[in-house]
């Protein structure tokens, strides 16, 4: 392919003309302190920034960025920063879910709207990952994927401490009454001690591999800890190289393909990553124009062991596998799987990546035949109580609980499961299904993380530690249980969810892929017939526009208009 001259290039429309409005451009970037020779005849490179002081896990990023902008200078590139929403996880409600739309829009917006040629795109939070990428997918300008990296292990009193998968397990301790006042503020301190995303297989650490499994991120990139020197590296390295696919115009459609996400899918597998990844990986293909479904997910999930020993299925976190061998080694281990002729950003084959890859500790990546689980890092269930599917994370649930039959217990909503959990009168039992409605795209509103229904305190007492949960709702990927999450259609809009009642009995059945609410198809009729459609959350502002245009979670909750395939690809801007 030949490479690009500077006259090919986007920013050259605004820069290179010899017009009044060129002038205007040239004029007011020397405003800024920058002469002649910083920006002339040189790609212009977006840095987009989801920096934020509400976004603990990027706050590194300062300092990252103007590594990357080293690396950009270093080769030839005009570097400028473009602040992108932050959707920091911890602090943005009711959900960060409701947002990674919008930040997908910001990112395509920002780059289309911009004298940008290349992308340089900083994230790592849950929703940063695919939200960036969505945006990126769709300009179709080249791009690559600088992934925060995950935060140092947690401490405390001599255990190591994993985000989210130990707040659960210390907070449902706390509940019983086995952990004091001050344990618990001690592990206030002891569980984030650095920047960085969760170190746990949560959603951000599972995005940022897939991206990388995808071919966004340059080699190993995704397994680096925040604070490692290596990743300061890691930040020029991937300035040095956007310069480069400038010149030779490497885009997202150059590397994006159905192979291509089925290595994420595979990868996701072998880590056992978050559910949430099946959510952002379809919206991802879709904007792309690939077709990818949750039939993709199971059928690739009854041949993929889970080999990545990572908590919450297993016992190390994210600083354990980078020394074990990190993505790399994950994917040496999968070669036989992958499709390795798939393209990456640093211009050759992930098989070519990962050939020379080592793994240098068998307990945290583990071999084939040796394996965390089987199989099933992911299920899709479906049946009359999901039409068009739900997931879980079977490796997560305590294994009697895969094939269960038992009575549910239903809340109406969130607000209704926090009232009466904890009521002593509750009639549920170890063998209750606790079922939640109205918490999916449209309901909640976003499908927030309430998949994690906690256990009723009357039940921790006796020692129950986990049972089976169903809702249309979502789970962090550091959560653990037997939650099935994702039920699709949602309560909201008429699922056969809306229609469960206390008392209905519920049958699972993960390895047949099953479930099923044991009603009769005359009575469900009735409940259908009899059912009141809620009023909506928002009447005005970027809630009604969600609520109005977001599809459901089997078609990755992105936007009708905002998919490829929705219309004719939006046209550059005039310059005027």
């Amino acid at each position: 392919m030949a490479r690009k001259t500077y006259t090919d290039l986007r920013s050259h429309r605004w820069y290179g003309a010899d017009n009044l409005r060129a002038f205007g451009h040239r004029s007011r970037t020397k405003q800024m302190g920058y002469s002649q020779k910083d920006f002339e005849k040189k790609p212009v490179i977006g840095i987009l920034n989801t920096w934020s002081e509400m976004n603990s896990c990027h706050s590194h990023f300062p300092q990252r960025v103007e590594e990357v902008k080293r690396g950009i200078w270093q080769a030839g590139g005009f570097p400028v920063e473009l602040p992108a929403m932050s959707v920091g996880e911890p602090f943005v409600k009711p959900t960060t879910m409701l947002y990674r739309n919008f930040l997908a829009m910001e990112v395509e917006e920002l780059l289309r709207s911009h004298p940008i040629d290349a992308a340089v795109l900083m994230g790592g939070c849950d929703k940063t990952t695919p939200g960036l990428l969505m945006g990126a997918i769709s300009m179709n300008l080249p791009c690559i994927y600088l992934p925060a990296g995950a935060m140092l292990r947690g401490h405390w009193r001599g255990r190591t401490l994993g985000s989210g998968s130990d707040v659960w397990k210390y907070w449902a301790e706390k509940r019983a009454g086995n952990l004091s006042d001050d344990a618990w503020s001690e592990l206030e301190y002891g569980i984030a001690r650095s920047a960085g995303t969760c170190m746990t297989m949560g959603t951000a650490a599972t995005m940022m591999s897939l991206a990388e499994a995808l071919g966004f991120v340059l080699p190993g990139g995704s397994s680096i800890p925040a604070p490692d020197s290596s990743h300061a590296r890691l930040a020029s390295d991937t300035g040095r190289r956007i310069v480069e696919m400038v010149w030779e115009d490497l885009k997202p459609s150059d590397i994006l393909s159905k192979n291509s996400f089925e290595n994420a899918i595979m990868t996701a597998l072998a880590l056992s990553g978050s559910t949430n990844a099946i959510v952002h990986l379809i919206a991802m293909a879709r904007r792309a124009q690939i077709n990818l479904r949750l039939e993709d997910f199971d059928r690739l999930g009854r041949e993929i062991p889970v080999l990545a020993d990572i908590r919450p299925t297993g016992r190390f976190l994210m600083e354990d596998f980078y020394y074990a061998g990190g993505l790399r080694g994950l994917l040496h281990r999968l070669k036989n799987k992958l499709h390795l002729d798939c393209l990456t950003v640093n211009g050759v084959s992930l098989g070519k990546n990962i050939e020379a890859a080592e793994i240098y500790n068998e307990d945290v990546i583990r071999p084939w035949g040796n394996p965390v689980w089987a199989s099933g890092g992911l299920a899709v269930l479906s049946g009359n109580l999901a039409p068009r599917g739900a997931v879980i994370k079977p490796g997560a649930a305590e294994p009697h609980l895969l094939k269960h039959f038992g009575p549910a217990i239903v809340f109406k909503n969130y607000n209704d499961m926090e009232r009466r959990i904890d009521d002593p009168e509750l009639p549920v039992t170890r063998d209750s299904v606790l079922v939640l409605q109205d918490a999916g795209p449209i309901g909640a509103p976003g499908m927030p993380e309430w998949g994690q229904l906690p256990i009723p305190k009357k039940l921790l007492a006796q020692g129950v530690r986990d049972m089976v949960r169903i809702s249309d709702a979502r789970m962090s990927g550091t959560s653990y249980g037997a939650c099935i999450l994702h039920v699709c259609p949602e309560s909201r809009i008429g699922g056969p969810l809306a229609f469960v009642e206390d008392g209905d009995m519920i049958e699972i059945d993960v390895e047949k892929r099953r479930l099923d609410l044991l009603v009769d198809a005359q009575e469900l009729a009735r409940r259908r017939e009899a059912w009141e459609k809620p009023l909506p959350h928002y009447e005005r502002g970027y809630g009604a526009l969600f609520s109005q245009h977001v599809r459901q979670a089997d078609d990755g909750c992105d936007f009708d208009f905002l998919e490829t395939s929705a219309g004719a690809p939006v046209p550059e801007p005039e310059i005027h």
